[in-house]
């Protein structure tokens, strides 16, 4: 059998960031569920055999894929790794990284669910709640596809960083040596590919459904600046731009109040891009819609905000004004400190990403800022909806003390 993409997930504890019933040990194996044509297991102590579905593959042993054939294993944290023809696949020790030789992967990663980093040669991509595709071609050429969610793109050798959102694909140039600007993709083309129509619905469609609705404009999606301009007329200003500070955030505020989480996101990202002057504001407002009185943090009506509802404004807001990083996340932990650890995990997981190319020194972490606005000790009680997402003291003291997650 002629194989020559070589491609090695290797797992290790992420204990501050996984739910606490998941162990190292558990992230440890894998098991195939689904096999199509030609696959093998490659004990290390044994002799090669055909793969079946409810197979465990441990550390040691390989799983191998022939000519028009695939294989799909799942991680007891969900995680979903689809494997596409003349690939070879195995568990080791190390960081939870995949590495690619030549080939196409699809990495399904549940969101709260520690994260991954895909090493495609000499480009690194970070990976949190995200599902993505990826081709790296003999010749070296690489290219990445974010179908939901969005991901860090690295070239550590020049110090670029890219940031690839849903229904985009970045391309790496192995003769420039530089990643080429993200470009938008037809998401309804990219299903096509084998890892998806050929294999069970993914946990992530509905929101890779949501992704192909606001590409084509559906009804419920967000229309950016047509509707902004529209509210802004509405509170008695000409235009966006000549609108005052007040009058563009009651317009704002307007829509946010009739609109689902997700719509939320994209009013930041489109009112920011349009008034990159209030972005800090523009974050407290999405924050604080809705809410009722409590000094310390406001709750939103009827439910409570989620880490995830949290990560979607902040990351929405950093990625459409990047060097107001540190004036969004100061405002947003002032305005909701009970939930800093969640805005500082959002900063930390977009930064040092760029929207465009930029041949810059990574940006400090973004939490080394925050020391000035959270210099008293606040003891905080995290309700119990959000424990599954919330993440631990320790993390929280690592990040403000300067330190990587």
């Amino acid at each position: 059998m002629n194989i020559n993409f070589h491609f090695v997930l290797t797992i290790a504890s992420f204990a501050t960031w996984l739910p606490s019933e998941l162990t190292a040990e558990e992230l440890k194996e894998a098991q195939v569920t689904q096999v199509i044509q030609d696959v093998r297991l490659l004990p290390s102590n044994a002799s090669p055999r055909p793969a079946t579905v409810n197979d465990n593959v441990r550390q040691g042993t390989a799983v191998q894929t022939g000519v028009q054939s695939r294989s799909e294993l799942t991680f007891k944290d969900q995680t979903i790794t689809r494997l596409g023809e003349k690939t070879i696949f195995s568990v080791g020790e190390g960081a939870r990284t995949i590495e690619l030789g030549s080939g196409q992967f699809l990495l399904y990663v549940p969101k709260h669910s520690g994260g991954a980093k895909v090493k495609m040669g000499a480009v690194t991509a970070a990976i949190t709640g995200t599902t993505v595709l990826g081709n790296v071609n003999p010749n070296g050429t690489t290219s990445f596809t974010v179908l939901e969610g969005s991901a860090c793109i690295h070239l550590d050798s020049v110090g670029q960083s890219l940031l690839v959102h849903a229904g985009q694909k970045l391309t790496f140039d192995p003769i420039a040596n530089r990643l080429e600007d993200p470009v938008d993709v037809d998401l309804n083309q990219a299903l096509t590919s084998p890892l998806i129509k050929d294999f069970k619905r993914l946990p992530s469609a509905p929101l890779i459904e949501q992704e192909i609705q606001r590409q084509h404009g559906a009804v419920g999606g967000v229309r950016g600046n047509g509707e902004l301009t529209r509210a802004v007329r509405v509170s008695g200003a000409s235009s966006i731009d000549t609108a005052t500070p007040e009058q563009f955030l009651r317009a704002l505020n307007s829509l946010f109040v009739r609109s689902n989480a997700r719509q939320v996101c994209d009013y930041v990202a489109a009112a920011v891009s349009a008034r990159p002057d209030l972005a800090d504001r523009i974050v407290v407002a999405a924050l604080s819609v809705e809410r009722v009185g409590r000094s310390d943090f406001k709750q939103p009506v009827g439910r409570q905000i989620s880490c995830e509802d949290i990560d979607c404004i902040i990351r929405a807001a950093i990625a459409a004004h990047p060097s107001a990083t540190r004036e969004i996340v100061s405002a947003a932990v002032a305005a909701a400190p009970l939930l800093r650890d969640c805005i500082v995990a959002a900063a930390n997981a977009v930064q040092p990403c760029q929207e465009a190319n930029a041949f810059v020194e990574p940006c400090p972490r973004i939490a080394t800022v925050m020391t000035a606005v959270t210099t008293k000790n606040v003891t905080v009680e995290t309700p119990k909806s959000h424990r599954s997402f919330a993440f631990t003291s320790a993390v929280a003291a690592e990040v403000v003390s300067g330190g990587r997650i």
